[in-house]
């Protein structure tokens, strides 16, 4: 079995009192046996006040030393458990010498690195959601429109086509159409048009609607109709969630049924997405979630992931407004 390791707090304390344990028997010892001593030879009784001298201020020496290594024990927990995409959590800063000194400079350090990287997240993310627009509409104008000629072309050669070709020429052509219909929910995905033209309700309604007719699981929508006012960044970061959080049901879940909310709070908005699935049953956070967490940081939401006690998972997301 391993040795159980000490905390740094732990072992500089253990250094300083033993550091100042020997320094403190050696001067005990030179009082008690140098020629300089009150009696000679020594007596009982000044053996025993040195003695009691010493154990005295070895005792107020832990006691100082404990309290004040104390944080560095909290500072090197909040050290390995630190993620930057949960931001805010920090340490508290007691009194003014070197170790709150210490606990005050990392807490700045990790204000100034939550911010570096809400601001880098912020760029990639733009970048990201300019490359899906750009790829979606060279679906729409290049893919889209060659497979909408080979389909009209299929149908002519169809009507002309002698009957030993028209079951092959059709299945042709239900094959293209069933290819455009792809591609065009390809490019909705990528670049959510109804979102800019219809508002964040009705892009989240065909949201679902899409996905129960991909998954052949239902979705239950509770969509409020009356929202605040929220940025064009907070709706578009609630769909792309929402759409991550229906994609991760589709691909891991197992679910039979789903339900999408999205409600108005007194100081901002809820979405949830819930299933009846697997769960997470432990399983650590892949790009999907994790992305989900940078778009949540980049408006400055609150995003929770958890486990159903009946089973399944449970997202929400609190937009404040």
């Amino acid at each position: 079995m391993a040795a159980p390791t000490r905390s740094p707090a732990t072992a500089l304390f253990w250094r300083l009192l033993l550091l100042n344990a020997l320094v403190l028997v050696i001067a005990a010892m030179f009082l008690a046996l140098s020629p300089l001593t009150a009696s000679a030879p020594v007596l009982l009784t000044e053996v025993s006040v040195l003695a009691v001298g010493l154990v005295l201020m070895l005792v107020a020496t832990a006691v100082l030393l404990r309290a004040s290594l104390r944080p560095l024990d909290g500072l090197a927990e909040l050290m390995q458990r630190v993620d930057l995409l949960r931001p805010g959590e920090r340490l508290a800063v007691r009194g003014n010498g070197d170790v709150a000194h210490l606990v005050h400079t990392f807490n700045d350090m990790l204000d100034r690195l939550e911010s570096e990287r809400g601001t880098s997240t912020a760029r990639a993310l733009a970048a990201q959601e300019d490359e899906r627009q750009r790829i979606a509409q060279e679906l729409h104008d290049e893919i889209g429109q060659s497979l909408t000629v080979v389909l009209l072309g299929l149908k002519r050669v169809l009507d002309r086509a002698p009957a030993e070709l028209r079951d092959e020429v059709s299945t042709a052509a239900e094959l293209t159409r069933g290819s455009l219909d792809e591609v065009r929910r390809v490019a909705r995905r990528l670049r959510p048009g109804v979102l800019e033209d219809l508002g964040l309700v009705s892009a989240l309604s065909a949201l679902a609607t899409d996905f129960a007719q991909a998954s052949e699981v239902p979705v239950t929508r509770t969509l409020d109709q009356r929202l605040p006012e929220l940025s064009r960044d907070a709706e578009l970061v609630l769909y792309r969630i929402a759409q991550e959080g229906l994609t991760n049901v589709a691909r891991h879940a197992g679910a039979t049924r789903v339900e999408l909310a999205l409600t108005r709070l007194p100081h901002g908005v809820l979405l949830r997405i819930a299933d009846d699935g697997c769960g997470l049953d432990g399983a650590p956070e892949g790009a999907g979630i994790r992305g989900m967490r940078e778009r949540a940081i980049l408006i400055g939401a609150a995003l929770q992931i958890e486990a159903r006690p009946g089973g399944g998972t449970d997202v929400r997301l609190l937009v404040p407004s």
